[in-house]
């Protein structure tokens, strides 16, 4: 039974979010965990739009956090955004990866570790490789993957690494994502 969704975007990304986001219902079983490349800039804004426009609740996710169904999370600025054992969350500063911080690969492969086949991951538009390896892990303990089609991407580098690297289970254009993603998550229930 799936627990949650991680989700990765870069560039083209909020453009992405706000198109699938939208569409999960109120009531959605699991929650959504998305990190978006923002660097240091605040997405306060951004996530104030979404609130009005999301069934669920979007928030920033916080240190010690418990993880719960019925939120959209998103990674802080400038902070690495992981998936404890316990199912809470954690953030540091370590290193960029790919040039990132938060890094997509981080989120997905503490995500991978915590959740194992509970999961389903999906690596959106986006300018580097950041989030294919991420996802290949989530292959590999099981869970299910998604990349949102390169052509259909604003830019196509990030969910193609994913492709080449992760052989995900679907490659959808953006219209189809949230459709997927809800029709797996009520599927498994």
């Amino acid at each position: 039974m799936y627990k949650a969704i991680v989700m990765g975007a870069s560039y083209g990304g909020l453009e992405a979010l706000k198109i699938i986001l939208p569409q999960f219902p109120a009531g959605f079983p699991v929650p959504v965990i998305v990190v978006l490349h923002i660097g240091d800039h605040d997405n306060e804004i951004f996530l104030g739009y979404m609130n009005e426009m999301c069934p669920l609740q979007v928030k920033e996710a916080e240190s010690n956090e418990p993880i719960r169904k019925g939120f959209i999370y998103f990674a802080p600025p400038n902070y690495h955004l992981l998936i404890e054992a316990d199912f809470t969350f954690s953030l540091t500063t370590d290193e960029k990866h790919n040039y990132s911080r938060p890094s997509i690969d981080v989120l997905f492969e503490s995500a991978a570790w915590a959740y194992t086949k509970n999961l389903i991951g999906v690596v959106l538009t986006g300018a580097n490789s950041d989030g294919a390896l991420g996802l290949k892990t989530i292959k590999d303990y099981g869970g299910m993957t998604m990349i949102q089609s390169p052509c259909s991407a604003l830019s196509p580098a990030m969910p193609g690494a994913a492709l080449k690297i992760a052989h995900p289970e679907f490659s959808l254009k953006l219209e189809g994502i949230a459709d997927k993603l809800i029709e797996l998550v009520n599927s498994d229930r």
